[in-house]
């Protein structure tokens, strides 16, 4: 294929390319391409003529040599580089700090298979492992659960799979259904049918939809109730038979709403529930159903548990990094609890006078007491309430 890299006396790796009119697809409009890996990987790239030569460190040269023959076999296959298909390439190299694939995996991974989703309107394909061994366990699973942070392309690979699996005469029809909970908003009355006061809550069903079928035979199949939108609520007493079923933001249902459409699945379905498990829009309190199934549904046989981090991200760059910076911060957060524990500085639930100040026994004994009672630490004086409850003063 001509493109075995050759090390020059100045420390560069050259890359020949012999087809120009690939090149050119390769480097992008103005060389955005090139512009896109040297930025990530630390490297310049040069042209000349149909060679381009990568200079930088040692390790970020062999980096960016494999992301360049990885994309240049996709071109060959005649499938197009775009700036989505340039950022997978480049996740898989910098992923958990590790170097990037071989040719022969990269070359693997854009290959033609059963990874490829194709529906009436594109092509999709997972972009990272994580979202190749989803995609599988959906195609091998009847209960398939996807979890980890937003814009991992949990419900855009299932709403994918299951325009696939209608289009190859695998299921009959899609049931797509999400929770109708506000993302800690109160909207109250919304005008309109029941249709018009749902569909705000389904937009982001209807929009990868959009992505994978033309927009008239979208609407035909929806006439036909061969594609369904309805919120989680009207899925009590339905039995969804020959049906590719999934539940997206499933963190929000409770874990009653959770059992209940668990066992909506019928003869013939396959169904997939997604969710992020740190965006609950549940009512203080409330246990999401997302995670006690999680917990319940561990190691039974025929269920799938797909996990995502943010190295798994498909959106903007900074998206990664705002999650990262999340988890990072929540970690914090524990560790300094926890160590204000240690040290006595918090109660501790178990017992919370074990190591507690004396203002934080007050606290806790006032919390004790009976109706119309307190007691009184140095700091605080406890007042107990109806329910038994203190407040320090």
């Amino acid at each position: 294929m001509g493109l075995a890299p050759t090390i020059s006396a100045a420390a560069e790796t050259q890359i020949e390319f012999p087809d120009n009119r690939l090149l050119i697809d390769l480097c992008g409009p103005h060389d955005r391409h090139l512009a896109r890996i040297e930025q990530a990987l630390g490297v310049h790239i040069l042209r000349r003529g149909n060679l381009l030569a990568v200079v930088g460190p040692a390790d970020a040269q062999g980096d960016a040599a494999g992301v360049l023959r990885g994309l240049y076999a996709r071109l060959e296959q005649g499938r197009p580089v775009e700036p989505g298909d340039i950022d997978a390439a480049l996740r898989m190299t910098l992923d958990n700090g590790t170097r990037g694939p071989t040719p022969a995996e990269q070359l693997e991974m854009f290959a033609h298979g059963p990874v490829e989703l194709r529906t009436r309107k594109k092509v999709v394909e997972p972009r990272t492992d994580a979202q190749k061994d989803y995609v599988r366990s959906l195609f091998a699973n009847e209960l398939a659960f996807g979890i980890g942070p937003a814009g991992t392309g949990k419900t855009y690979l299932a709403v994918a799979v299951g325009v696939t699996m209608l289009i190859g005469g695998q299921v009959d029809r899609i049931v797509l259904s999400r929770p109708a909970v506000e993302a800690g908003e109160r909207l109250g009355f919304l005008p309109g049918d029941m249709k018009e006061k749902v569909d705000p809550y389904m937009q982001p069903l209807y929009d990868a939809l959009n992505d994978f079928l033309p927009q008239k035979q979208m609407q035909k199949l929806m006439e036909e109730k061969r594609i369904e939108i309805a919120p989680l609520a009207f899925m009590r007493g339905r039995t969804l038979a020959s049906s590719f079923v999934v539940l997206d933001e499933a963190q929000n249902a409770t874990s009653m709403q959770m059992k209940m459409f668990l066992t909506r699945l019928g003869e013939g379905s396959r169904m997939v529930i997604t969710g992020d498990r740190t965006q609950v829009d549940l009512p203080r309190g409330v246990q999401s159903g997302l995670s006690d199934a999680e917990r319940i549904l561990k190691g039974v046989p025929g269920i799938s548990f797909s996990y995502f981090t943010a190295q798994d991200v498909v959106r903007h760059p900074l998206v990664a990094r705002v999650i990262q910076a999340y988890d990072a911060a929540d970690e914090n957060a524990q560790a300094r609890v926890a160590g204000a524990e240690m040290r006595g500085e918090y109660p501790s639930r178990k017992n919370p006078f074990a190591g507690g100040t004396r203002a934080a026994a007050g606290l806790d004994a006032g919390h004790d007491a009976g109706p119309g009672s307190g007691a009184a630490g140095d700091a605080g004086a406890g007042t107990g309430a109806g329910t038994g409850e203190g407040q320090g003063a």
